[in-house]
């Protein structure tokens, strides 16, 4: 089974480069997409939460997933982050390669 990943995660806008940055600089990620923009709409504390948001689009690898999920949790401001994980199940062989190259 592979191991690469997209994760998902959002973040307070002025938060987004500084966790892309180092995430990738740590070798937990091969790239990060930031896509600005977005507003979320959640329950928290008992209450409907409206906020600006920014979608961080990031490349990983299974195998480094407990390494990435403690980076991320350590750097960012929420107290319980969203961290979603779905598998890549197909992609070019030369971009899987390099994703799995650029990490661990």
């Amino acid at each position: 089974m592979p191991g690469e990943l997209v994760a998902l995660v959002t973040c307070p806008p002025d938060q987004a480069e500084v966790i892309a940055k180092t995430i990738v600089e740590s070798r937990l990620a091969a790239c990060v997409n930031i896509l600005p923009g977005i507003t979320s709409v959640y329950s928290w504390e008992g209450a409907i939460h409206k906020d600006p948001e920014t979608l961080l689009i990031i490349k990983t690898n299974r195998a480094f997933y407990d390494a990435f999920e403690t980076k991320i949790k350590e750097i960012h401001p929420y107290d319980v982050p969203e961290i979603i994980c779905v598998p890549i199940e197909l992609g070019s062989k030369a971009y899987l390669s390099w994703l799995n190259q650029s990490i661990g």
